[in-house]
């Protein structure tokens, strides 16, 4: 047997592997670039410089926001600042009620996909993330962990913008 080409294959497993661990983005924090900023349903990526008010949400492994519901005005561009106090990773991602629940069905089929848009902040055990967002429209929207599991076991919180 080749031993450079199993050298290499398991090079290669070892690389797919330590990609997938940060699956569904990371922590690196985002820079803001208001020629970017799309507007959708539930507000927009919010400029940190115009943050109007910091929210602290706890997330914890008996899969539940700490607080669950959040009252903000509309036009308020709210930081959300994300500690994760349990042993496993945790999210935060913001959206409609429709929005999350079809983000959730994507995330059981494709557990591995990669992304880091700016309405969710994955948060790994012990660690901090955060979430700048414009809520520009009244009504009731969402904030749900989705890693596998967590969403089906309740760990779901409320945005009310008056």
């Amino acid at each position: 047997m080749n031993t450079k080409l199993v050298l290499n294959a398991a090079a290669l497993g070892l690389a797919i592997v330590a990609g997938s661990v940060g699956a569904h983005g990371d922590e690196r924090p985002r820079v803001f670039d208001a020629s970017k900023v799309e507007d959708t349903a539930f507000g927009r990526e919010g400029n940190p410089k115009a943050v109007t008010r910091t929210i602290k949400v706890e997330m914890a492994d008996n899969m539940r926001f700490t607080p669950a519901n959040v009252t903000v005005k509309r036009g308020e561009t709210i930081k959300f600042v994300v500690h994760n106090g349990g042993k496993l990773p945790h999210e935060m991602v913001l959206g409609t009620k429709q929005a999350i629940k079809e983000h959730a069905e994507l995330m059981k089929k494709f557990p591995e996909m990669e992304h880091a848009d700016a309405n969710m902040a994955h948060v790994q055990p012990g660690k901090v993330g955060k979430i700048v967002w414009q809520f520009a429209k009244p009504g009731e929207f969402e904030f749900a962990c989705l890693q596998p599991g967590h969403f089906e076991a309740g760990m779901v919180g409320k945005v009310t913008v008056k």
